[in-house]
């Protein structure tokens, strides 16, 4: 299984979709990902570098060329992939890209991977009520959000459906996804302090991630 095209394959896998604007990429991405393909049992982790996030502003913001390139210099072996597909998709909400994909990619079977900071925000995303009752949630803690997050509205509306991360993929309630908490270390690192520190880039060394 290599990077996914737009037409989409029949490859059957569990993939984990980790979204961002990695604006950079940076260790704490790769962490989170590692992390999620351990505990769930995923196939593959696709870091999915938006074109445009619509809740962030494009002050700032680098070319998408620069930010795939910092994806992919932290996605290593066969089953962490970079991409950019929602470029060709011709999508920017999350709604829109997880119908896309499930067009595209019938035989797989998607979990949206979200730091705890996103799981704040989710109730702000398009459709998200339609997005948690389709589509497997896991959340990792970020410092700061944590808390915030498994306390806030949608964990609250969401709250009979949490599951052990082991059984994330062994199925929901009969006509609603579930969602768990990935127990994880708290990785302090941020884009936004990377960039403002000016680190060449972003890109930590290799030892370091």
């Amino acid at each position: 299984m290599g990077r996914p095209g737009a037409w989409g394959d029949r490859r059957r896998a569990r993939i984990g979709l980790l979204g961002g604007s990695f604006n950079p990429a940076h260790a704490g991405h790769a962490h989170v990902a590692g992390r999620a393909l351990a505990a769930l049992g995923l196939d593959q982790v696709w870091l999915m570098v938006s074109p445009g996030n619509p809740l962030k502003p494009r002050n700032g913001m680098a070319p998408l060329a620069d930010r795939l390139a910092s994806a992919r210099a932290i996605a290593r072996g066969a089953r962490l992939i970079a991409t950019d597909i929602e470029r060709p998709l011709g999508t920017r909400y999350t709604a829109d890209t997880l119908e896309a994909l499930r067009r595209r990619f019938p035989r797989a079977e998607f979990v949206l991977i979200l730091g705890a900071d996103n799981l704040v925000q989710l109730p702000r995303w398009g459709r998200w009520r339609q997005i948690a009752q389709g589509t497997p949630i896991a959340v990792l803690p970020r410092p700061g959000f944590t808390r915030k997050a498994l306390h806030g509205q949608a964990a609250a509306v969401l709250a009979r459906h949490r599951r052990h991360p082991r059984a994330l993929l062994a199925g929901g309630a009969k006509g609603h996804a579930p969602w768990c908490l990935i127990p994880a270390r708290e990785m302090a690192l941020s884009a936004t302090a990377i960039r403002q520190s000016g680190l060449g880039g972003g890109i930590l060394p290799r030892a370091a991630a």
